[in-house]
């Protein structure tokens, strides 16, 4: 069973690819009047689609395609690919780029852990990102991790109508000066006889201080700050999650494992990761497991594993209390372990795991094997007990007996004697 991946379920595409589309602010009917029906439009015209539907919602939406059974999910995905690339010109601009993936529950996260504490989220957001999400990433047979009532780090930047008035400013002319100041863009590089430089333009603000000082126009000879115009505040984004354990506010991220890796393995390695890292985490935070799915993986594989032997050993007490024999038991039960040594060596070179799908599979075959096992231990039986009763041909050297004598004629008939004439 070493290098055999663990897992609960196989390794199994399902025919539905998903299109997530997101479009900040646009109402649901906004979104399927404008994404929605555009996707469902270019992806009709794919090969094999069996079903669309869609769900529309503030700001997202999401479309699943069911293909046919017999249709390569990964070509199909291709072609959808290809057809929402060609729709593009035909959704809204603003639209963040549409995520397409397909379904396979081996891409659930296995486990959940929360950080909890009084920190402020902030201080628990940078602590999540900088420091705890780098070090769960380098476990062996970690693909991806996910964050749970996370919000991202955000510049928030509140503006004053009344002095916005007061410079004959608007809120467009901020909003394009912060686009226009807040950036970096190659400058190109000065070239001598002798040397070459780099020249880098320093545009992007590097801390909270310098965004405030940010030029947003000139008036009189002089410059309009940001500050001038607008209250800028260092915050996160907008609090539409939100995640608390055991009722102190928390932040959870999932860890997802690479397709094929042990599931058991990589849990085990993330808890013994977070048991490292408790010692040193801040005054006031505290990080435990939520969600494991690993016991459960664990206790069926060792529930199934423990049902195959079960099954072993009563088939073997079985079979000597029939066959009255222990040679024959034995050679019956050494079939056992020489199939599933057999069909593990086949798993391993295939790329299967080991789940409750294939255990369970072993453990029907086991009366199968054991049946076979038995069939083949008669007919050897039955060819010995036929060997024994021929006869067995004499030594060239010894002496023949003599052929006996043929036995004699039957008698014939008595026939009537012609009467004189």
């Amino acid at each position: 069973m070493r290098g055999l991946g663990v897992s609960q379920n196989p390794d199994v595409d399902f025919p539905i690819v998903n299109i997530a589309a997101h479009l900040r602010g646009a109402s649901p009917e906004i979104m399927e009047s404008d994404v929605v029906d555009f996707i469902e439009d270019a992806v009709t015209s794919i090969e094999g689609v069996k079903q669309i539907s869609s769900t529309s919602r503030q700001g997202s939406a999401s479309v699943n395609i069911e293909f046919d059974l017999s249709r390569n999910i990964d070509v199909a995905l291709q072609d959808v690919q290809t057809k929402v690339a060609q729709a593009a010109r035909r959704l809204p601009r603003e639209m963040d780029p549409a995520i397409i993936t397909k379904q396979n529950p081996e891409d659930q996260p296995i486990l959940w852990i929360s950080l909890a504490g009084n920190r402020p989220p902030t201080f628990m957001a940078d602590y999540i990102r900088n420091v705890l999400k780098p070090q769960f990433q380098t476990i062996e047979g970690v693909g991806e991790i996910n964050l749970g009532g996370y919000r991202e780090r955000s510049i928030r930047v509140w503006f004053d109508a009344p002095r916005l008035e007061a410079q004959g400013l608007t809120v467009q002319d901020v909003t394009a000066a912060i686009e226009r100041e807040h950036k970096e863009v190659p400058a190109g590089r000065i070239e001598t006889a002798e040397r070459e430089m780099n020249v880098r333009a320093e545009g992007e603000a590097v801390d909270l201080e310098a965004f405030r000082h940010l030029v947003i126009a000139y008036r009189q000879g002089g410059p309009i700050r940001l500050k001038d115009v607008a209250v800028v505040e260092d915050g996160l984004e907008d609090r539409r999650r939100m995640a608390r354990a055991n009722g102190d506010p928390a932040v959870g991220f999932g860890i997802k494992k690479l397709r094929g890796a042990n599931a058991v393995e990589v849990g085990r390695a993330a808890k013994a990761k977070m048991a490292a890292l408790r010692p040193s985490l801040p005054e006031g935070l505290s990080m435990n497991v939520n969600f494991d799915s690993t016991v459960f993986v664990e206790e069926s594989i060792h529930e199934i594993l423990f049902t195959l032997v079960l099954a072993a050993v009563l088939t073997g007490i079985v079979c000597w209390l029939f066959l009255g024999s222990w040679s024959s038991t034995f050679n019956v039960l050494l079939a056992i372990p020489t199939s599933i040594l057999g069909t593990f060596i086949v798993m391993y070179f295939l790329g299967f795991t080991l789940n409750t799908f294939t255990v369970l599979g072993l453990s029907l075959t086991v009366g199968i094997v054991v049946d076979d096992a038995i069939m083949v231990l008669e007919n050897i039986y039955r060819h010995r007990e036929h060997g024994r009763g021929r006869s067995r041909p004499r030594p060239s050297g010894r002496a023949r007996s003599p052929l006996p004598p043929p036995p004699p004629p039957p008698p014939s008939s008595p026939s009537s004697c012609p009467s004189p004439s």
